[in-house]
């Protein structure tokens, strides 16, 4: 065998997979190249064991090992596995003949990945088995293709959303991070953080949308009556010229709906005092985020910055109204152009599109997810628990960050929904380390492990330092009775001296 093959087909091949044998350790994942039929043809490694002519499974005695061993040495040993053919190293594209037994395997040349994986679009990292070649993604691919950002927490994604805003802003784009937890108010990107706050105009909202912040649900048909009767009227004598304080109209409109209606049912009357109950709960439960003054949320929208709306101090419920909000009006305003293209970055994306409830958020990411693709609207779905997610909206987005996942149920969920997710990949996703992920889809042309770049910015959301936290507190009660004691020690000397 040459110097520079690390092994040779052996067996029965397929155009997209063939057996080697090897004497060399090629890792799980790694790149070679196969020269056969006058082309040169790129693959991945994939399914690699380990094994030794002389030692089988069925020697029970280790000191027949021992000696084995002793005799033969690991030189006799060798290593298997599978090569999944990935396409001509020229066009990628996967032929249509299988290589012949005895085909050599040799480690791709370099500088053809970076060829493959070579710079345009935004740069992620660099591959795991060869560390000089950078990992760069096709941004219109990843927009308008959607992505799923999924791991264990703690395993990365964070930084990962950091780096591909990081990457968009370079190119002068229009991110927008619904951030549950407030991870990225201050984060240091290098167009800098446009912070939205949440602030609500209800007379923007649609009857939908206010009816389920009100609380009404749909079972509950009257109240429903009453409270899309009373938000019509309210709609109407604001666009009249009337008071602009929604809430106050629609209070109003119920008020004169209960004094016209002299002939109700007594269940007509208690779903009517009913709603008006909920809107007056309504205004107090959302108190400083409910404001009558307060503009439309896409204007404050800037393009070159990371726009972070902030969902931290809010419920589900209002962070629901707000996301499916957003999505409703940037898909009008993206079909008649009337705002750049927009990348959607999803927190906590499993809350927002629920498998197995509906919320109004999830109508409009599956919406998106269908038809964002044809007016620049995209969307990326970050989840720890995708087994959470609605398949629907996950199966839509044809690129995949896929970083550690232990938990076999997750697995399952993500390989239904990627069909370019292989049975060897997926059984590398938990011994990833942090930062390390599988990357697929149409934004890239081959699949990749990839260590993710390290974001430079500042960045929030990591775990907390729990024992520090017990010895500040700790101090401070200290210094705080020590401080004490001092105080009393003062007032009883002074008394003394008197």
């Amino acid at each position: 065998m040459s110097q520079d093959n690390i092994g040779v087909c052996v067996g029965e091949a397929s155009p997209t997979r063939v057996t080697f044998i090897s004497k060399a350790m090629p890792a799980s994942g790694e790149y070679v190249s196969l020269e056969y039929d006058g082309r040169k043809v790129l693959g991945m490694v994939e399914g690699v064991v380990r094994g030794s002519p002389s030692i089988s499974e069925d020697i029970l005695d280790p000191e027949v090992v021992e000696k084995i061993l002793s005799y033969e040495g690991e030189d006799e040993q060798y290593l298997r596995g599978n090569i999944r053919i990935l396409g001509d190293v020229e066009s990628l594209e996967i032929p249509r003949i299988p290589p012949p037994p005895g085909t050599a395997v040799k480690k791709a040349d370099v500088e053809v990945l970076k060829k493959v994986f070579g710079k345009g679009g935004i740069k992620i990292g660099r591959l795991l088995t060869s560390p000089d070649v950078e990992v760069w993604v096709d941004c219109n691919k990843m927009l308008t293709r959607h992505l799923a950002i999924l791991a264990i927490t703690g395993a990365g994604k964070s930084n990962t959303v950091s780096v591909i805003v990081e990457g968009i802003l370079q190119l002068k784009g229009l991110p927008i991070i619904f951030d549950m937890h407030s991870e990225y108010v201050d984060a240091g990107f290098s167009g800098g953080v446009k912070r939205i706050i949440p602030r609500l105009n209800p007379l923007y909202l649609s009857s939908q949308e206010f009816r389920l912040l009100v609380d009404v649900g749909k079972e509950a048909h009257l109240q429903e009556r009453y409270l899309r009767r009373a938000y019509d009227m309210a709609r109407e004598r604001i666009g009249s010229g009337g008071r602009r304080d929604f809430i106050s109209q629609v209070t109003r409109c119920l008020e004169e709906i209960r004094d016209e209606e002299k002939e109700q049912t007594q269940s007509e009357k208690k779903a009517l005092i009913g709603v008006m109950n909920k809107v007056e709960d309504f205004s107090k439960k959302y108190k400083g985020l409910v404001d009558p003054n307060a503009g439309n949320l896409l204007d404050a929208l800037e393009q070159g910055k990371a726009n972070v709306v902030d969902l931290g101090q809010v419920d589900e419920e209002y962070a629901d109204v707000i996301v499916s909000h957003m999505l409703r009006k940037l898909l009008h305003l993206r079909k008649t152009r009337a705002v750049p293209p927009a990348f959607c970055v999803l927190e906590e994306a499993h809350i927002l599109a629920p498998h197995h409830r509906p919320t109004l958020s999830k109508y409009w990411i599956d919406r998106i997810a269908r038809e964002g693709r044809k007016f620049g609207l995209g969307l990326c779905l970050v989840s720890q628990r995708p087994k959470s997610l609605d398949p629907n909206s996950l199966s839509q987005a044809n690129n995949a960050i896929i970083m550690r996942l232990v938990e076999p149920s997750d697995q399952r969920h993500v390989q239904q929904a990627s069909e370019r997710l292989s049975d060897d990949l997926l059984a590398q996703l938990p011994s990833l380390n942090i930062g390390e992920a599988v990357v697929l889809g149409l934004m890239t042309k081959i699949p990749a492990l990839v260590k993710i770049d390290k974001f430079e910015g500042k960045l929030g959301g990591g775990d907390p330092d729990v024992v520090g936290e017990w010895q500040d507190t700790y101090r401070k009660e200290e210094e705080r009775i020590e401080r004490e004691k001092r105080e009393i020690d003062d007032l009883y000397g002074g008394m003394d001296d008197v």
